[in-house]
């Protein structure tokens, strides 16, 4: 399975999000992640979608599937373009005494930030790749891990050129 980053702009209407995300799980593609959010243009929201697919060819019809929704504007590949990745997740972890100065180190290695601390637990926050992330979370696996929350890749493409005129 190989996996891609879409970023498809759409009309900030109701119900888009929806229609997007339903017609890739009705065609039985896999969305690994999946966000939503305002652009630059308050009529556009920006939707990133990680997909994953066998090939090159059902990667083809997700895109040629999408783009004949009415409210579609714009599908870009970034997984194929100059682009910058990036996932956000915040990580509980049961913290005693005993452990703090542990998990402070571990934050540290990572530049990951303590944005929560409780005499029972420390919230973590993490910016980055999707590899930096997991291997932050197997290290924390050595701790008690209560919840997690990943947002999902976003990626902007790199250089002057906006997604909405590649």
């Amino acid at each position: 399975m190989q996996k891609y980053v879409l970023a498809v702009l759409v009309d900030n209407k109701p119900g888009v999000l929806t229609h997007v995300s339903g017609l890739i799980s009705r065609r039985a593609f896999n969305i690994e992640s999946i966000s939503a959010g305002y652009t630059e243009e308050p009529s556009v929201t920006r939707i990133n979608i990680v997909v994953s697919v066998e090939s090159e060819n059902e990667l083809d019809q997700v895109v040629n599937q999408l783009s004949k929704l009415i409210d579609v504007i714009k599908i870009v590949n970034l997984s194929k373009a100059p682009s910058i990745e990036r996932e956000l997740v915040m990580i509980k972890v049961r913290a005693s005494k005993e452990t703090r100065a542990d998990l402070v180190n571990v934050v540290n290695i990572f530049r990951a930030n303590i944005v929560d601390l409780t005499s029972e637990n420390v919230v973590i926050e993490l910016t980055g790749n999707q590899g930096k992330i997991d291997a932050l979370c197997e290290v924390l696996s050595d701790y008690e891990i209560v919840e997690i929350a990943r947002t999902g890749a976003i990626a902007l493409s790199r250089g002057p050129i906006p997604v909405k005129h590649m």
